[in-house]
């Protein structure tokens, strides 16, 4: 089988004569470039290192502890992460030790949680109000420990944080009154500049990262000793990083990229170091063909940068037009080969993040074989 420019040399993970069938992984898996990864790795630390700027990457993408340690021996200050098990894993098996949940953290069972992992770890929180603040207050107070906070600013995405400029100030003085918090830090995500059309992506971000620092200026006026400034977003990390003033970035997809990132033009299939590789289990019509990757794999997540639910490498006229719990419909053209039933292909998700949550294990290429599996240690973590 002759492998086209777009797949790479995994001739492991597709099974062709290059190693026995006792070799060749069932599908449907994980599989990860080591040396597109490392690149993607590498280049964003050099990255935010000619900035002057810090890197906590959000371990959302690869909830992988060898992942984890590959960016912090790279440069990276520490990790981001959104929920207190997706930490405890990374602390306890990626040699994490300093901790940004970017994440209000709320509940009696969660804050338990949070003090034991900061007697293992660093650890700030990003608040958006002042009733889990409260309730966080109270705690540490009753343990004797100081927590630092990140005040969450909504720079445009409308979903969680308290507004640019004077709403976010103002929750910043309410927080830095309540005995046993320590206002540190102010931080975005910009994701409205994520869902801007390509050219309107740099103002929409660099927008973002203007008002996040004007409002940390603001908080400075009121004598709160503002140290980090936070963005994070992949998709602006070219534009919200060069603000001045700007501090610290978290970008997470870039680990892998997926297909999402082609719509900004900066990238193709060969900067997506992770791929579902999929089987054709049935022909049912020559225009109609079935993989084995469903919603239970692809997720559900649309794509503006390319129609269906994933980029088929070798293959980009063809559509995976719907998916079922395991069932992958793709639409074929007239004259598309190698769909025959058991072939296989490779998938770019449309959003890498969710689908790693779906599997178990990460299967590592290096020039063409497998080299290592790595569990997927913070899967499902979502508490």
């Amino acid at each position: 089988m002759a492998v086209q420019p777009e797949l790479g040399t995994w001739h492991l993970a597709l099974g062709t004569d290059v190693v026995s069938a006792e070799e060749v992984l069932d599908t449907p898996c994980l599989v990860v470039d080591e040396g597109i990864m490392r690149r993607n790795i590498e280049e964003m630390a050099a990255f935010a290192d000619g900035l002057g700027v810090a890197l906590r990457p959000h371990m959302k993408t690869h909830k992988t502890p060898q992942v984890a340690r590959l960016q912090i021996e790279a440069g990276a200050v520490g990790a981001t992460c959104a929920k207190i098990g997706e930490a405890e894993a990374l602390v306890e098996g990626g040699g994490v030790t300093d901790v940004l949940l970017a994440y209000p953290t709320v509940g009696e069972p969660k804050i338990r949680r949070l003090l034991a992992l900061m007697d293992r770890a660093q650890v700030a929180v990003a608040l958006d109000g002042r009733e889990a603040a409260e309730a966080l207050s109270r705690a540490m107070v009753a343990a004797g420990k100081v927590l630092k906070v990140y005040v969450e600013v909504n720079t445009g995405q409308d979903r969680a944080g308290a507004r640019a400029g004077e709403e976010a100030t103002a929750l910043a003085i309410d927080l830095a009154r309540l005995p046993g918090l320590r206002v540190v830090g102010v931080m975005t995500h910009e994701g409205q500049a994520n869902a801007a059309a390509p050219e309107a992506i740099a103002a929409t971000a660099l927008a973002a990262g203007r008002a996040l620092v004007e409002t940390a200026a603001a908080i400075r006026d009121f004598g709160i000793d503002v140290l980090h400034v936070s963005v994070g977003s992949t998709p602006a990390t070219p534009y919200t990083p060069t603000v001045p003033g700007v501090t610290e970035m978290r970008p997470g997809t870039y680990v892998f990229n997926d297909n999402t990132a082609f719509r900004h033009g900066r990238m193709g299939p060969e900067r997506c170091a992770a791929r579902i590789v999929a089987t054709v289990v049935s022909r049912p019509a020559p225009e109609r063909a079935v993989l084995d990757a469903g919603s239970k794999t692809l997720a559900m997540d649309r794509s503006p940068s390319h129609p269906g639910h994933g980029y088929v490498v070798g293959h980009p006229t063809v559509e995976i037009a719907r998916l079922s719990e395991e069932h992958g419909v793709v639409v074929l053209p007239p004259d598309e080969p190698g769909f025959g039933v058991g072939d296989r292909v490779e998938i770019i998700p449309n959003h890498i993040c969710p689908s790693v949550n779906l599997m178990d294990e990460i299967h590592v290429v290096r020039e063409g074989r497998v080299v290592e599996t790595w569990a997927v240690t913070a899967r499902g973590k979502v508490r």
